[in-house]
């Protein structure tokens, strides 16, 4: 990988962006096809000449919020995000997304955590670690997830889920809601400068933009740890769920998910979806 490669990115989108793109005027004659840096640099916040030094080759370094900003003002899509987020990791060799090892977040749970998931069936349920990592589940869970693309990914993220994947907003009629539950589990552990929470906010401010990063500005606000939820599931229709988040011992952050119906007509569909008899899972209310 070439020391220009990042910069040649750059450069070749924003030269694929005319100004009419992002709403700029057009006239004047113009020596290069696209956006002139002058006009790029406007639009992202930053100065030209550190604007030519990337495309230049001359500075590998950029940070994640002017890469960022670049991306949502070159109009990028979800591929071209993830060809940013590509070339920056390789320009910058080990790739400076991942910071140093400090206390890696879990990747298994405890067996009494198996025991206590398969007591819960057939109630969707599952366990998360502090970054959304979806480490253990129940078969009602899978069949819950499954469909609507949560669990394609390995392993399977909420956040990632929610911001990255466009399956999410039909999945979730209250998208923004959900977003911002999702988030607020996250805000505590940016303040406390986790590397591995780091690594994966910086990923989706590249691979998302502002729908993730104005969300991240904002003041962190409490975690849901019990509500409703509705999703829009593809085979059964749209479910009412009411969850209970419960914390469990131990060093390691873990979190236990349980959804029940929360009204007589998801507790029907719940019972469809995962093959129970009529009543296996009955509605909360109150």
């Amino acid at each position: 990988m070439s020391d220009t490669t990042l910069g040649e990115f750059l450069r070749a989108c924003r030269e694929a962006v005319t100004p009419a793109d992002v709403g700029l005027p057009g006239g004047g004659r113009r020596r290069t096809p696209g956006l002139r840096r002058s006009e790029l640099a406007t639009l992202a916040g930053i100065s030209v000449e550190y604007l030519t030094r990337l495309e230049q080759g001359r500075d590998r370094n950029p940070s994640v919020p002017v890469l960022a900003a670049l991306a949502d003002a070159l109009r990028l899509s979800a591929d071209e995000r993830l060809h940013l987020l590509h070339h920056f990791k390789a320009a910058d060799g080990a790739g400076r997304l991942v910071g140093p090892c400090q206390g890696p977040p879990a990747q298994s749970v405890r067996p009494t955590v198996r025991a206590l998931l398969d007591r819960l069936e057939p109630a969707p349920a599952l366990v998360v670690n502090r970054l959304g990592d979806v480490l253990a589940y129940t078969s009602g869970y899978e069949r819950l997830a499954g469909p609507i693309g949560l669990l394609d990914r390995e392993p399977p993220n909420l956040v990632r889920y929610v911001f990255a994947d466009p399956r999410a907003r039909a999945a979730y009629p209250e998208w923004d809601r959900v977003a911002d539950e999702r988030l607020a589990g996250l805000k505590p552990g940016v303040s406390r400068e986790d590397p591995h929470l780091e690594h994966l906010v910086n990923e989706l401010a590249l691979a998302v933009g502002a729908p993730f990063t104005d969300r991240l500005t904002t003041p962190p606000g409490p975690s849901a740890r019990t509500g409703l939820e509705r999703l829009a599931h593809p085979e059964v229709g749209e479910l009412q769920l009411a969850y209970e988040t419960l914390g469990l011992s131990g060093d390691d952050s873990q979190l236990l998910i349980a959804y029940l119906p929360a009204d007589d007509a998801t507790a029907a569909r719940l019972d469809r979806l995962t093959g129970r008899r009529p009543g296996a899972l009955r509605a909360v209310t109150g």
